[in-house]
């Protein structure tokens, strides 16, 4: 290329570039003109007056992850913009819920803003600050990922003397949090480690011992797991290849080999980072009660009753008074509620939880918490439903009335929006055989 061809070439490029800037920065103007914009202070009394607001963020999950998070809010959901079409309509059933959509910079979120009404959505705003305004006053935020140099969700805290837990998303397992969506516990004695979770696959077992060895070089001896599910079974193999000695419930054991099809399917969605990833079966088995006495610490293995899962397991430590609950505790995301799920029973083995009277709770969801909370938000959830569900049995109410249960006043909880019509059917579907 001669050198006038080159200038020629160069001088094109810069003058189509100009040309399609300023063609993008008109589009922007033109389509603020015709949506509605709102500023911080609107959007906080927004979700205030109202939490069951959807806000949506529309940049690109890898941009979610590395500049802090997204805002958070009950219904606060990733989709990124060239996604928006397709499955916006599988989050936001309702066209005429209130819905909020932002980016970093106000760039991506007004083009969102337009595309949504056009769909049908008639309460359309878009969040013109922006989320790095949002972020930088300090608002809360909420991560899809804490630890970015580690396949862990988050790293271990101390939750009392010789007492960890790497606390896992209270949101479903995706792959930028690694299927890391539950706690995964461990108690340090004098002599040795007791593991509470295998974790959901083998390289999340692997980055878990990592961050072990940082805190402490005692070896890893036994491996307890509070269900037979994926999140607390998957990542087994790695532990028995460390020499762990792996103790389950008999009806956990059986629930995983039962599902092991459907478990290694759902895991399937974490791709790369499920590799080495195989199903085993647990050392040993117990029925009610086994009791550990490892460097000097009582460790109480128990089955207080039938409640969320086959075999759901607590390990209770008396000296510290302190219950890893597994889950049968829920109080920062909505309880699961299975087929498989006994609520009336579980409302009963509380009884027997709240007997104990722990001072510490690690649920299998969310943050270390009180037993009066952990009460609120699962006992006193599940006799709530329970009683609506049964006023609407008594008022000759089919399943098809289900929506008229009103759960709102647990809308702020993580997974409302993917469990709670879920947890009001298969109570219904139940309680008809009651």
């Amino acid at each position: 290329m001669s050198h006038k061809t080159w200038i020629s070439f160069l001088f094109t490029g810069l003058f189509t570039s100009s040309v399609l800037a300023n063609h993008g920065e008109k589009l922007l103007a033109d389509v603020n003109q015709r949506i509605s914009n709102i500023s911080t202070a609107t959007l906080l009394d927004m979700l205030d007056n109202d939490p069951s607001t959807y806000v949506i963020d529309v940049r690109t999950p890898e941009e979610v992850v590395l500049t802090g998070g997204m805002i958070k809010a009950p219904y606060s959901f990733n989709i990124p913009r060239s996604w928006v079409e397709f499955r916006v309509e599988d989050r936001i059933p309702d066209k005429n819920a209130p819905v909020v959509v932002y980016c970093g910079l106000n760039q991506r979120s007004p083009l969102v803003a337009e595309v949504l009404t056009g769909m049908g959505y008639t309460n359309v705003y878009n969040y013109e600050d922006a989320f790095f305004a949002w972020r930088d006053q300090g608002l809360p935020v909420q991560s899809q990922d804490k630890a970015l140099d580690s396949l862990l969700y988050s790293k271990p805290e101390k939750v009392a003397d010789g007492v960890w837990s790497s606390i896992g998303a209270t949101l479903p397992p995706t792959y930028a949090n690694s299927g890391h969506n539950n706690n995964l516990s461990f108690i340090i004695t004098d002599d040795s480690v007791v593991l509470i979770n295998a974790g959901e696959n083998y390289l999340l077992a692997m980055a878990q011992h990592a961050e072990i060895k940082k805190i402490t070089d005692k070896p890893i001896k036994y491996l307890i797991w509070e269900n037979g599910q994926g999140h607390a079974a998957g990542g087994s193999k790695y532990w028995k290849e460390q020499g762990v000695h792996i103790i389950a419930h008999a009806d956990a054991k059986h629930e995983l080999v039962e599902y092991s099809d459907q478990i290694m399917e759902r895991m399937g969605l974490r791709r790369d980072k499920i590799s080495h990833t195989e199903l085993i079966e647990p050392d040993e088995t117990f029925s009610d009660k086994k009791v550990l006495e490892v460097g000097g610490t009582r460790i109480e293995i128990l089955y207080l009753g039938p409640a969320h899962s086959p075999g759901d397991t607590q390990v209770w430590l008396p000296q510290k008074q302190l219950l890893i609950a597994g889950d049968i505790a829920f109080h920062e995301r909505m309880p699961a509620i299975f087929e498989h799920s006994d609520t009336a029973g579980w409302v009963e083995t509380w009884e027997k939880l709240e007997a104990l009277n722990p001072k510490i709770v690690i649920p299998g969801h969310g943050s270390p918490t009180t037993i009066e909370e952990v009460t609120k938000y699962t006992r006193d959830y599940l006799i709530d439903v329970r009683g609506q569900v049964e006023a609407l049995m008594d008022e000759g109410g089919t399943l098809e009335d289900i929506h008229k249960i009103d759960q709102s006043k647990y809308s702020h909880l993580n997974t409302f929006h993917e469990l709670h019509r879920l947890n009001a059917s298969i109570i219904f579907r139940a309680m008809e055989f009651e």
